[in-house]
């Protein structure tokens, strides 16, 4: 009886899948190795919060900054996330992560990290705190093209074989593409794009997401275009002037903050220099929340409602 317990013991042995780690995976112009598993891992911003959630990675947080005040997470996603603690309200210190003894840390540039700032994969490493850094942010410190939609995937894939769990992520990033070829096969017949302007928040002059931000490729897969795809910046401030001249059929309203989306769709309306900008003219407006609007789970629910914005004959 003991040979035949053995045996079996050597056969479970034998069928059970290989370790995965260690693995390697590219992180802008790095790339960075992990030997095992992160176990005490800690996200920045409310939209890398939820890649970690839809992964369903909780048990290997110790928690999450960047996140309280004027930003929220989906409910849907927020039981898996409630006994975790905010370290920072803000971007954190070396010393946050070290006092949670974090191991891991998933955050962007202008996400958590500042280019020369205090927390950065540089100054992280001694620390023995790996970073993996969002894709879209990349812009900020490498020649990058364009984003797509897979630039959100890759990232999933990665925090995927970063933590071994390859498999969840592989379904969750098969589920939305099913999702987005169904948006993108309902309007690939539309006739033209639709001019779209991104309004994330200021009066005297706008800061919107250019060439470089996910909003971009966001309204490029619901069948628009965004009228300052010339602006080599992900996110920044321009002047209204070209915004006026190029006259957009959409404006997207990014809602978070102290000004709400109906206040800022109240200073196009009533505000006479946009007078014959035909997205006032005809009141088409589209509110994206924050979390919508930067890279993470909700993107593709999102492109769903900007297709059906641009062209609602076909959806």
């Amino acid at each position: 009886m003991n040979r035949l317990l053995f045996a079996a013991g050597l056969f479970a042995l034998a069928a059970a899948p290989a370790l995965a780690h260690p693995v390697t995976v590219k992180s802008c112009n790095r790339e960075v190795s992990f030997d095992t598993a992160p176990k005490r891992a800690i996200s920045n911003d409310v939209n890398l919060t939820e890649m970690m959630l839809a992964l369903k990675l909780q048990d290997r947080m110790v928690g999450y900054t960047g996140v309280s005040g004027w930003k929220t997470l989906d409910e849907r996603l927020r039981e898996g996330v409630k006994e975790l603690p905010e370290l920072a309200e803000k971007y954190p210190t070396k010393e946050v992560l070290l006092n949670a003894d974090a191991d891991f840390y998933f955050a962007g540039w202008n996400y958590g990290m500042k280019v020369g700032g205090e927390v950065t994969p540089e100054t992280l490493s001694p620390l023995g705190i790996k970073v993996y850094e969002l894709t879209e942010s990349c812009i900020h410190i490498m020649a990058k093209g364009k984003p797509t939609m897979e630039d959100v995937f890759i990232d999933l894939l990665n925090l995927g074989r970063i933590f071994g769990i390859e498999e969840r992520a592989e379904a969750l990033v098969a589920g939305y593409r099913h999702e987005l070829a169904g948006i993108t096969g309902k309007i690939k017949s539309a006739e033209r794009r639709v001019r779209v302007f991104v309004y994330d928040s200021g009066e005297e002059k706008p800061f919107t997401s250019g060439r470089y931000g996910i909003p971009t490729a966001m309204i490029e897969a619901a069948g628009g275009v965004n009228i300052v795809d010339d602006v080599e910046k992900s996110w920044t401030e321009i002047s209204w002037e070209p915004v006026i001249d190029r006259n957009p059929e959409v404006v997207v309203i990014v809602n978070y903050g102290e000004v709400s989306a109906e206040q800022k769709i109240a200073f196009m309306k009533n505000n006479p220099v946009f007078r014959n900008v035909d997205a006032v003219k005809n009141d088409r407006f589209v509110v994206l929340e924050y979390v919508e609007a930067t890279p993470g789970p909700r993107n593709i629910e999102a492109i769903g409602r900007l297709a059906k914005s641009f062209h609602a004959e076909a959806m």
